[in-house]
């Protein structure tokens, strides 16, 4: 993959201009995709880290009185710092992670009909319902604990457990009508809708925290 390719071309770069300082790449997989990350040492106790991960996954979701059809994307660039307080392989981390993490959703009908704030609706007078979760930061803080570093020398594997903040999720929502259907119809299919939106919306508001678990594989040299 080309950003494989570009992770590895960063990890010769940072080792060429670290000079004596250790550097690495890693390849990892977790609950923020399939990834890798390159990495240097700046003092004995602290290192920098750039990553990348990413991935795509789709399934029916319930979370209203609609089905969907859900697809998960996952699209996360971390800048993270790694401080080892104690000698040995264990260190906390902190820093950013960019991201534009999202569930895109379709609704489909059940038996023939749509359900949308408690009334029902023939599929043919909701011609198509779609929307979009998102993550409320983009540029989320992260706190973790881990073992290993990327930096480090040889191969080695390592891990990292901790919470990035993405803040509120925001949920949408969107309908439009059959051709055939009445004015005043569409009208109350689109206020069920915004029912609906903020019913999503209620229901994600709790989900400020998304858990981070990564293991991997690292190369240092």
């Amino acid at each position: 993959m080309k950003w494989i390719k570009a992770l590895l071309a960063a990890a010769t770069a940072l080792a060429a201009a670290s000079g004596a300082q250790a550097a690495g790449v890693g390849v990892r997989a977790g609950t923020t995709g399939l990834g890798a990350d390159v990495g240097f040492s700046l003092v004995p106790t602290l290192s920098a880290r750039l990553g990348y991960s990413g991935l795509s996954y789709s399934r029916t979701v319930d979370v209203t009185d609609v089905d969907y059809d859900g697809r998960l994307r996952l699209s996360n660039l971390n800048l993270l710092l790694d401080f080892s307080p104690l000698p040995g392989p264990f260190r906390i981390t902190g820093g950013l992670i960019f991201n534009d993490n999202k569930v895109d959703v379709t609704g489909r009908p059940t038996g023939g009909t749509f359900t949308l704030n408690g009334n029902v609706y023939p599929a043919a007078a909701v011609g198509s319902l779609s929307g979009t979760v998102k993550s409320g930061n983009s540029a989320a803080p992260y706190l973790g604990i881990g073992y290993g570093n990327v930096a480090g020398l040889g191969v080695n594997f390592y891990f990292d457990l901790g919470v990035m903040f993405q803040g509120t999720p925001s949920a949408s929502l969107a309908a439009t009508c059959g051709a055939a259907v009445p004015a005043s119809v569409c009208s109350q299919v689109q206020r069920d809708v915004a029912a609906e939106q903020a019913r999503l919306q209620d229901q994600i508001s709790g989900f400020k925290y998304y858990p981070v678990a990564n293991i991997g594989v690292t190369i240092g040299f």
